[in-house]
């Protein structure tokens, strides 16, 4: 057993998809034992396991936090660990890549339809990455999983990402691209009134920003599902102070992302286009909400379905207290990130389908 873990470990420090799904394959205390062996130094008796495995490897590259001081190296960068976890893709029967021919501009998108023949609902998909890093191929994975397993097409966007883009260009191309599907619904054999929003982590902000501003629009979504969203710039609950090290999210990033995408384009922190949790929250589309346990931003997530449904309005909220944040980008490498994954997906769509 330690001469395996010996291997595991040498394998886990090169950053190999291969040894993460090995890893991912051994008992709880086997990886218990692995992440001590790698020095992980944070006390998180409730974190998966294959989690502080993983965490303790990059800490000992010296790769902490996914947002630094230079945003082109950390794209870079993002892409490439994306690209080293990568596994046998999710089949869906068809993936599209288009051209919208905005309002703000032509930007990319990635169509994802489980069944072309048939009409099926619509998600608008915003990728994570804190408004700074990711793209439709750090997320086509998770996107696969979505469109299988709620049984919807998914149009994955590739927004403008700060701090080149200002909030107030990066949401406008979010919304446009929104109301943009609701003017092709038909082309897209859309099911009446079935277009919802979904993302996560800055995803979910975009997500909760657009529902907010086209509220009143005809092409106002017909629900949200919001996966680790941040939603609060101004404030720091307790979750962050327990969470903001040692993780895939930390409190460093935190301050990058609101340099790049808050300070530097002269916006206040409360303002709902950057906080939505400050925002209008009447008459809002039903929202599904999930927070992993583990995460800096897991106690604005619950305050702000706490505050829709305060508001009246209708909620789901569920909480995974082994996991940290970003847990669907580790689908390709841990069975317990895909189960999750996989049954958010069926949960939103029952939930969007019991709203009619």
């Amino acid at each position: 057993m330690v001469a395996f873990n010996t291997k595991i470990q040498k394998m886990m420090e090169k950053g190999q998809g291969a040894a993460a799904r090995t890893l991912d394959r051994l008992p709880g205390i086997a990886q218990e034992t692995l992440s001590r062996a790698l020095g992980y130094p944070y006390h998180y008796p409730d974190l998966d396991p294959f989690i502080k495995c993983m965490m303790a490897a990059q800490i000992k590259q010296g790769k902490i936090g996914f947002i630094g001081d230079d945003p082109a190296h950390s794209r870079k960068v993002f892409d490439q660990q994306m690209q080293s976890i990568r596994a046998q893709a999710t089949p869906v029967k068809r993936i599209e890549d288009l051209r919208l021919p905005l309002h703000s501009g032509t930007i990319f998108a990635r169509h994802y339809h489980p069944a072309p023949h048939k009409k099926l609902p619509m998600i608008v998909f915003y990728h994570g990455g804190g408004f700074v890093v990711g793209g439709m191929d750090t997320h086509d994975e998770a996107c696969r999983l979505i469109a299988v397993h709620a049984g919807a097409q998914v149009l994955s966007i590739d927004y403008p990402l700060a701090p080149e883009a200002s909030p107030k260009q990066l949401i406008q191309t979010c919304e446009d691209a929104l109301a943009w599907v609701y003017q092709n619904r038909r082309q897209f054999k859309i099911l009446k009134n079935r277009i919802a929003v979904a993302g996560d982590s800055a995803g979910g902000n975009i997500s909760a920003v657009v529902a907010q501003r086209s509220a009143n629009k005809v092409y106002a979504p017909g629900a949200q599902f919001l996966i680790y969203p941040v939603v609060d710039f101004k404030s720091r609950h307790p979750s962050f102070y327990a969470y903001e090290n040692g993780l895939v999210l930390t409190g460093a990033d935190v301050g990058y992302v609101t340099d790049y995408y808050v300070t530097q384009h002269d916006f206040q922190l409360d303002d709902p286009m950057i906080s939505p949790t400050y925002g209008n929250l009447k008459r809002q589309p039903p929202a599904f909400v999930v927070t992993a346990g583990h995460d800096l931003l897991h106690d604005e997530g619950e305050i702000y379905a706490h505050k829709l449904r305060h508001q009246g309005n209708k909620v789901e909220y569920q909480e995974y207290s082994d996991q940290t944040h970003g847990f669907i980008n580790l689908t390709p490498v841990s069975r317990r990130a895909k189960k999750i994954t996989i049954e958010i997906s069926k949960n939103f769509r029952k939930f969007w389908d019991k709203q009619r």
